[in-house]
């Protein structure tokens, strides 16, 4: 299995720092977000991953391959540059070959994870989705995507809603079938997997929800959720 992490991001939230650091590359305990997410990929025997990068930041991404060299000596990490603002599908399109036949993780690049993505894995293969969204429990559900739920089937998502149904929210890490791309308009260059995609599965209920139950979690999207990830990570 091959994983795909999104480093495309402008981190706007995060501003005056991603005017020249992009957010991916932000550190918590001196080492780079994007190395924790790596370093539980490989811990969990996934070994050749993919970042998508933004063009211009291309010389930040080629000197953080160079300085952590050392610590991913035998990964196969493969950098690809989207010439353009893409959304979070819309780069896929281009790395079918790179992809193969088998299904992938799908994972945001701005977020710290650690959990079982073993149990995740067998969850999925037990129930054959097409779409497996790991989903973690927050305390400030309200604040983020909630997913409406029956089963284990994701019937849509509410965008921060004031009552919401669950706890769970989406962790931002996927696994995803081949099959993934016939539900996405290929046609267009702009695509939210999240928007455009989602939505079609849900309704051929091929889109599930696995709920962490033990694991970490945190979203390093605005300066006070960065520093609250510094502290207790």
């Amino acid at each position: 299995m091959k994983a795909i992490i999104l480093a495309g991001g402008l981190g706007t939230r995060l501003r005056p720092v991603t005017y020249e650091i992009p957010k991916p590359l932000l550190t918590v305990k001196k080492k780079p977000i994007l190395n924790h997410l790596i370093n539980l990929f490989i811990r969990h025997g996934i070994h050749e991953i993919g970042i998508v990068v933004a063009r211009p930041h291309e010389a930040d991404f080629l000197r953080w391959q160079k300085t952590w060299k050392g610590e991913m000596p035998d990964e196969k990490i493969s950098i690809f540059f989207e010439e353009k603002p893409s959304g979070t599908f819309g780069w896929l399109k281009h790395l079918r070959g790179w992809l193969g036949k088998e299904k992938f993780i799908l994972s945001n690049g701005d977020e710290l994870k650690d959990f079982d993505l073993g149990e995740l894995k067998t969850f999925h293969e037990k129930h054959k989705p097409v779409a497996t969204i790991a989903l973690v429990k927050v305390p400030n559900p309200e604040e983020y995507g909630v997913p409406v739920l029956n089963g284990h089937h994701v019937k849509e998502f509410l965008e921060k809603p004031k009552n919401p149904p669950t706890e769970f929210i989406s962790s931002g890490l996927y696994i995803l079938e081949p099959s993934v791309f016939d539900y996405a308009d290929l046609t267009k260059d702009f695509l939210m997997i999240e928007k455009d995609v989602f939505p079609k599965m849900a309704a051929e209920r091929k889109l599930l929800g696995f709920k962490v139950e033990n694991g970490r979690w945190f979203d390093c999207g605005n300066l006070e959720r960065w520093e609250k990830a510094i502290r207790e990570w």
